[in-house]
């Protein structure tokens, strides 16, 4: 692995990609040293990659499920295979290191499938090589025109003057580049229209104040920081008139598993009769399982009982740290996609919506 330490530019969050693949690398933003340093990390092992999706390096779900398919290209080149079967047999193997990391969204498992199949329609080993990074390479660039296509869908939401709430990121950082959510609210303003946006901190990892602050802050929004618990107070004081949020899965039923926090956003948006949007593309949809069969991710309790060096609580104490939450149907206004706005009854919307484009 590499390491490069580049001082921030704005510039460089703008042109740049949140993981790209590069002369038979994986090239990362490094997500945990921001928004202090803006630091490039280089792999060339599949293992590295996914180390670098369990400890956060690049988070996201759709950011996950192309980084995914970058590690399993990785693994392509890596195996020393000379018959397809032993080289399928590598790619299995490195697919489930690479699923485990983490298991609640759905993006990472659609990407690994999909450098699969790619895979297993290969007649030789150099042509299931070349292929698979090919394969990758180009669900990347489809990400960004998928997030730009429902960034334009969701902008027709969305009023001159709203007050936009967004919880954890869905940005540029969550994705290849542009964003879920945050691409939304991109569209929006590139539309010609005035908005403001109000940003939770998104504890305990501080996904908010670190990446969404960070990235909007530098493209020129006007943005304001608060801490997960001054949700409802900025609600009933006026300061909020819709919410838009990314997902890291989507049910057949509309339940939708997001960074913990968004069913309490979701929750005080409907007291207080605020629309609630959640954005996503179709790969973050899951057509199988049932709402309640989802694993949750639990993620370590030193997260929560400190901040970088600093304690925060006694040392013994026992701590629940899940890493998302579900958000039932009857809370949310609508689903933005790269295939349109889908409104309830979820369960009727979605199955149409799969059956149109099969």
């Amino acid at each position: 692995m590499l390491r490069n330490n580049i001082p921030y530019s704005s510039v460089y969050v703008l042109i740049l990609r949140t993981v790209e693949w590069k002369d038979n690398s994986v090239i990362m933003i490094d997500q945990t040293k921001l928004p202090n340093n803006l630091e490039f990390v280089t792999y060339t092992d599949y293992n590295d990659v996914a180390n670098a999706i369990r400890n956060l390096v690049v988070r996201g779900a759709p950011a996950i499920g192309v980084s995914g398919a970058f590690g399993l290209a990785l693994a392509a080149l890596q195996s020393n295979s000379t018959t397809k079967e032993n080289l399928i047999s590598d790619l299995q193997k490195a697919k489930q290191i690479l699923f485990e990391t983490r298991p609640t969204a759905v993006n990472l498992a659609w990407g690994l499938e999909q450098i699969m199949k790619v895979a297993e329609s290969g007649n030789s080993v150099d042509e299931i090589k070349d292929h698979v990074i090919i394969a990758a390479k180009d669900m990347a660039d489809k990400d960004i025109e998928i997030n730009k296509t429902m960034g334009k869908f969701g902008s027709e939401l969305f009023d001159n003057n709203d007050i936009i709430m967004t919880h954890c990121n869905a940005g540029a950082l969550a994705t290849v580049a542009y964003g879920t959510a945050l691409g939304v609210i991109r569209a929006t303003k590139e539309s010609g229209k005035n908005v403001k946006v109000i940003a939770t901190e998104t504890r305990p990892i501080q996904q908010g104040s670190r990446l969404t602050a960070f990235e909007l802050k530098h493209d020129g929004f006007d943005v304001s920081l608060i801490p997960d618990t001054a949700v409802g107070y900025s609600m009933t004081n006026g300061l909020v008139n819709k919410v838009v949020v990314g997902a890291d899965r989507i049910v057949r039923t509309g339940h939708v598993f997001n960074k913990i926090g968004t069913y309490q956003v979701a929750t005080m948006a409907k007291q207080h009769g605020i629309p609630f949007y959640v954005a996503a593309p179709l790969s973050t949809f899951d057509m199988k399982t049932d709402a309640n069969d989802v694993i949750i991710e639990m993620r370590k309790g030193t997260e929560v009982t400190g901040v970088g060096d600093k304690k925060t609580a006694p040392d013994g104490i026992n701590v629940i740290n899940p890493a998302f939450d579900m958000t039932p149907p009857e809370l949310i206004s609508g689903i933005i996609t790269e295939k349109g706005v889908i409104k309830p009854p979820f369960y009727e919307s979605i199955k149409k919506l799969f059956e149109a484009n099969l």
